[in-house]
């Protein structure tokens, strides 16, 4: 039977990436007005706005009803279903889509799948699911092998501000002044769901080389996989700088040219703020 993939705008997947993808929208609100993420709010758009406003944007979880919705219509489509969520430790989207799917049709088989991730370590993981997908494997081999794929998923990103994690409540407003005295820049990960501070170091130098040193004791990239670089804010010149400087990472494996990259949604670049980089990849097995 025919699968498909739901996931939702925290894994930066875009509506229209694959035949068998539905990205269903967190929102995002800025003040008074809120947006559906990328899709009456463009990523380029929700950077202006988080640097120009004085409104600090809040994020909305997808609720049961998007994710009944979505399922009725693949089931009435005679297609089963496998939903890839973010971290049950960052949003109630995980939760929302499980009451979804407890009270969907037995029409067809519904998964549901907590990625333990957002942004681009969820987004490696729908890219595999689709990959299985293509393969033509069924909902639930595809749910086992992704769930079986979690813990090898490794995402680091190197932030450029402390700024907006202050301004989120996640760090002190002391903590925050500190860093940005001593120009300090944090590198983090997601461990068991949550984000974590692997490392911080002085200038931006130091937090490429910082960044190289916590992938490569992640064991390095398993290139036979996904994976995926990312920037947040309006120019990607930070991440082009650590592409250069770690050419060797990506040589014999890919070109420069050929890495994939994405600009970082809402949901995480609320908390990030502009001139974060950040890569995800599989751990070797």
């Amino acid at each position: 039977m025919a699968v498909r993939i739901i996931t939702d705008s925290g894994s930066d997947c875009l509506q229209g990436d694959h035949a068998r993808l539905d990205v269903l929208p967190l929102s995002i609100g800025f003040g008074t007005t809120v947006y559906q993420a990328d899709v009456d709010l463009s990523r380029e758009r929700f950077y202006e706005l988080l640097i120009e406003g004085e409104d600090f944007p809040t994020t909305g979880q997808v609720n049961p009803y998007a994710f009944s919705q979505a399922i009725a219509r693949a089931q009435e489509a005679g297609e089963d279903v496998v939903i890839i969520a973010l971290s049950s430790k960052l949003s109630g989207t995980y939760q929302s889509a499980c009451s979804a799917a407890a009270e969907a049709s037995d029409a067809t088989e519904v998964h549901v799948v907590d990625s333990k991730s957002v942004t681009l370590g969820q987004n490696i993981l729908v890219q595999y699911a689709l990959r299985l997908v293509d393969e033509g494997k069924s909902a639930a081999q595809i749910a086992a092998a992704v769930e079986a794929a979690v813990d090898r998923i490794c995402v680091i990103g190197l932030l450029d501000t402390l700024e907006y994690l202050k301004r989120g409540g996640r760090i002190s407003a002391a903590a925050g002044a500190v860093g940005e005295l001593l120009s300090i820049k944090p590198v983090i990960t997601l461990a068991d769901g949550e984000v974590a501070v692997l490392g911080k170091a002085r200038g931006s130098k130091n937090g490429r080389n910082l960044l190289y040193r916590e992938m490569e004791a992640a064991g390095g990239v398993d290139f036979s996989m996904p994976f995926m670089l990312g920037y947040s804010g309006l120019s990607d010149k930070l991440l082009r700088k650590y592409i250069a400087d770690s050419s060797s990472v990506w040589r014999g494996h890919v070109t420069e040219d050929e890495l994939p990259v994405t600009l970082v949604g809402a949901t995480i670049g609320t908390h990030v703020g502009p001139g974060a980089i950040a890569l995800a990849f599989f751990k070797q097995a």
